[in-house]
C-alpha cells in the first residue's frame, strides 16, 4: 500500500502534475545553507577539529585481554609515569582499551607499557605502543588536504567538461563546499576524532554528492535543452521540473545507502567499539545525509540563480510571461507559483512538452 502511494506520487512529480517549488524558493534554501555554513566555519575557527594521533603525531597504547574496562586505571598510571600529559582513554570492543598521549622518548613507552599491564593485571606481551612523531603528522595533514584540493580541481573540470556550463560546475563546486564544511562542522562541534579513515570517508561523500548531483543535472539539461524553441515555460520553471522529476529517487538513493552505514556505524560502536570501521561509517552517515540535501536545495537553485542572470534567459522569460499575459500559452499557473499544463497528449510530461515537435512526414 505505501509502496503503491510512492509510485503514485513519484508520478505525479514526474508528469508535473504535484511540484514542489524548490527552486523558486531557492532564496530561503540558499539563505539556509549559507547560515549554515557560516556557523560550521565559526565552529571550525573557535573550536577546531579534533585530529588523531596520525595528524598531532604522539604514542598509543593498546591493551587487549583486560578484564575490566575502567578508564581511571589508565588516567591514574599516566598521571603517576608521565605528569602533565592528558591521554585520551577509550574502549575497544569488549576487552581492549586505547590511550593515547603526547610525544615521549622510548625509554617512558616501555616504562608506561610496564605500568599499564601491571595496573591491568595482564602480560607485557598485550600492552603494544605505536610512536608518531610530530613530522609524520605534518606530512599525513599535508597530503590529505593535497588529496582533497585535487579531487575538487578535477571535479571543476570533468562538470564543465561534460556539460559544457561553467555555471553547472561552479554549482557542483559550492555544493561539495558546502558538504566539507558542513561536515567538518559537525566535527569540531561534537569534538569527533578526525584520522586517515575520516578522510577517506571525506572523499567518498564527496564523490557520492557529486553523484546526486550530476543526475539531477543530466535532467536540468535534458529539459532544457530546446529552451529558446518554446515559450510556454522559464528556464526555472524546467529547472524546477527536474529537481522534482529526480525527487523521488535521490530519496530511494539516500535511504537505501544511509541505511547499511548506519548499520556498520551502530555494529562498530556498539559491538566492536571505536575504531576505523567507526570513524569511516560516522563521517559517511552524516555526510550522504548533508549531500542528500545539497544535491536538491542547494546545487540546482544555485545554478538557476546564475543562469537566469543570462540576456538570452532573460529575454526568454519575457518572453513567456508576456504569452501568459496575453493568453496565448497553453499553461495555468498555479496560486502557490507552479505552473499546470493543459491539453497534454497521453504519455506526455511537462519536460516533453517544452520540447519542439517534430513534422511527421506523409
Amino acid at each position: 500500500m505505501a509502496g503503491g502511494r510512492l509510485s503514485q506520487w513519484g508520478n505525479a512529480l514526474y508528469s508535473g502534475e504535484k511540484t514542489y517549488t524548490i527552486v523558486q524558493d531557492r532564496k530561503k534554501w540558499l539563505t539556509l545553507s549559507t547560515a549554515l555554513v557560516l556557523l560550521s566555519v565559526a565552529v571550525l575557527v573557535f573550536k577546531g577539529l579534533n585530529p588523531g594521533i596520525d595528524f598531532r603525531g604522539g604514542t598509543e597504547y593498546t591493551i587487549s585481554g583486560v578484564t575490566t574496562l575502567d578508564t581511571q586505571i589508565a588516567f591514574d598510571v599516566i598521571a603517576e609515569e608521565v605528569p602533565g600529559d592528558t591521554p585520551r582513554v577509550t574502549t575497544v570492543g569488549s576487552n581492549s582499551i586505547r590511550i593515547q598521549l603526547g610525544a615521549i622518548d622510548q625509554d617512558e613507552v616501555l616504562r608506561v607499557a610496564a605500568a599499564l599491564a601491571t595496573a591491568y593485571g595482564v602480560p607485557d606481551d598485550n600492552v603494544t605502543s605505536t610512536s608518531i612523531g610530530p613530522t609524520w603528522g605534518a606530512n599525513v595533514s599535508a597530503k590529505a588536504i593535497q588529496g582533497l584540493v585535487i579531487f575538487i580541481l578535477l571535479v571543476a573540470v570533468v562538470i564543465g567538461l561534460y556539460f559544457r556550463a561553467w555555471r553547472m560546475a561552479v554549482a557542483a563546486i559550492v555544493a561539495l563546499l558546502h558538504d566539507l564544511v558542513f561536515t567538518a562542522g559537525i566535527y569540531a562541534l561534537v569534538g569527533f576524532e578526525v584520522t586517515p579513515a575520516t578522510v577517506i570517508g571525506f572523499l567518498t561523500i564527496l564523490g557520492y554528492s557529486l553523484y546526486d548531483t550530476v543526475v539531477v543535472f543530466d535532467k536540468v539539461r535534458e529539459n532544457t535543452e530546446h529552451l529558446t524553441a518554446q515559450s510556454r515555460f522559464t528556464y526555472e520553471e524546467l529547472a524546477n521540473l527536474a529537481v522534482n522529476q529526480t525527487l523521488v529517487r535521490s530519496i530511494n538513493t539516500s535511504v537505501v545507502a544511509l541505511l547499511p552505514v548506519a548499520s556498520i556505524l551502530f555494529i562498530g560502536a556498539v559491538v566492536l567499539g571505536v575504531g576505523t570501521l567507526v570513524d569511516i561509517a560516522l563521517v559517511l552517515f552524516i555526510g550522504m545525509a548533508v549531500g542528500a540535501f545539497s544535491s536538491i536545495f542547494v546545487a540546482t537553485p544555485l545554478e538557476v540563480l546564475l543562469r537566469t542572470r543570462e540576456a538570452r534567459i532573460v529575454a526568454h522569460t519575457t518572453k513567456v510571461l508576456a504569452a501568459r499575459e496575453s493568453g496565448a500559452a497553453d499553461v495555468a499557473v498555479r496560486e502557490d507559483g507552479t505552473v499546470r499544463v493543459g491539453a497534454l497528449r497521453p504519455g506526455q510530461h511537462l519536460g516533453s512538452a517544452a520540447q519542439p515537435q517534430r513534422k511527421r512526414r506523409k
